[in-house]
C-alpha cells in the first residue's frame, strides 16, 4: 500500500502536468489569435527569403557529439532574414536569421538565430542593430549530452556586407551572393567555425509568406532545448503557425538549389 507522502507526490506531480498543459494551451490560443489578427507571423513579420548553399566544414578542434556539426557536408538551403518588431526602414531592431536546411526532404533541420553580441556576456541577448551584417546567435543555449552550446551566424570579413533594410538586402543578394559563417561555443568560450551559407537568388512574398520555421521540433539531432524559455518560444512558434495556417515544414522547397 503506498504510503501517504507518495501519493502525495503523485498528486502533486499530476496537478503540475495539468497546469502546465492550461498554460499551453492558453500560450498557444493566445499566440494564434494575434497572429490571425494580424494575418502574418506573430516574430518577425517583415523580413526576406532566399535560396542557398550550405557548407559545413566540420568543427575545428574537440569534436561537439553533433554530427551535423562535426562532419563535413554540403546542402541547399532555404533562409530568411527579418526585421522582429518591424521598425520603419533601416531603423534599430531586433534583426533574425532562420536557415532551413535540406538533408532530409521528410525531416528539414531549422536554425534561428537573433542578433546579438559576440562576447560571452552578450551572446544571449537580443540586441537591436541597423546594419543586417554582424552578429547572431540562438540566444538560449543547447543542450548536447551535458554539454551546453551556443550556436551563431557570424559575419564574414571577405564577404560583400548585407547592408541596412530589407530592400537593400534583397538588392546586395541577388548581385553579390553574400555569406554568414556559423560558428558554435560553450557558455564562455571562444567561437569556433564550423561551416557557411551561402545566399543565392530571392524567393517570391509567398514562398516568404509560407515558410514556417520550428525551433524546437527542428533542431539538429543531438542538440535539445530545455528550460521555460525554449517551452515559451515553442508555445509561441505553435501558436504563430495556427493562426496563419501554416504546417511546422511548410515552405522552402528542397527543390530549389543553388
Amino acid at each position: 500500500m503506498p504510503s501517504p507522502i507518495s501519493a502525495a507526490r503523485r498528486l502533486q506531480a499530476a496537478a503540475w502536468r495539468q497546469a502546465r498543459r492550461a498554460a499551453t494551451a492558453a500560450a498557444v490560443g493566445a499566440a494564434s489569435a494575434l497572429a490571425r489578427r494580424r494575418h502574418a507571423r506573430l516574430l518577425h513579420p517583415a523580413g526576406r527569403t532566399f535560396s542557398a548553399e550550405l557548407t559545413i566544414w566540420g568543427t575545428p578542434g574537440p569534436p561537439t557529439g553533433v554530427p551535423l556539426l562535426d562532419r563535413p557536408g554540403r546542402w541547399p538551403a532555404t533562409v530568411r532574414l527579418s526585421k522582429g518588431v518591424p521598425t520603419p526602414g533601416s531603423w534599430p531592431d531586433v534583426l533574425g536569421v532562420g536557415i532551413r536546411l535540406h538533408r532530409d526532404p521528410e525531416t528539414p533541420v531549422d536554425l534561428l538565430v537573433s542578433s546579438s553580441g559576440a562576447a560571452p556576456v552578450l551572446r544571449n541577448l537580443p540586441l537591436p542593430r541597423r546594419r543586417f551584417t554582424g552578429t547572431y546567435t540562438s540566444i538560449m543555449s543547447f543542450r548536447a549530452g551535458r554539454r551546453r552550446l551556443f550556436l551563431a551566424a557570424l559575419a564574414d570579413p571577405d564577404s560583400p556586407e548585407l547592408g541596412r533594410g530589407l530592400a537593400e538586402l534583397e538588392a546586395r543578394v541577388e548581385a553579390d551572393a553574400p555569406r554568414l559563417v556559423l560558428a558554435v561555443a560553450s557558455a564562455v568560450g571562444a567561437w569556433r567555425p564550423f561551416g557557411q551559407v551561402t545566399l543565392d537568388g530571392g524567393r517570391d512574398a509567398r514562398e516568404d509568406a509560407a515558410l514556417a520555421f520550428d525551433p524546437l521540433g527542428n533542431v539538429p539531432p543531438g542538440l535539445r532545448m530545455v528550460g521555460p524559455l525554449a517551452w515559451l518560444r515553442e508555445t509561441t512558434y505553435r501558436g504563430s503557425r495556427r493562426g496563419r495556417g501554416a504546417g511546422v515544414q511548410s515552405g522552402g522547397s528542397a527543390g530549389v538549389t543553388v
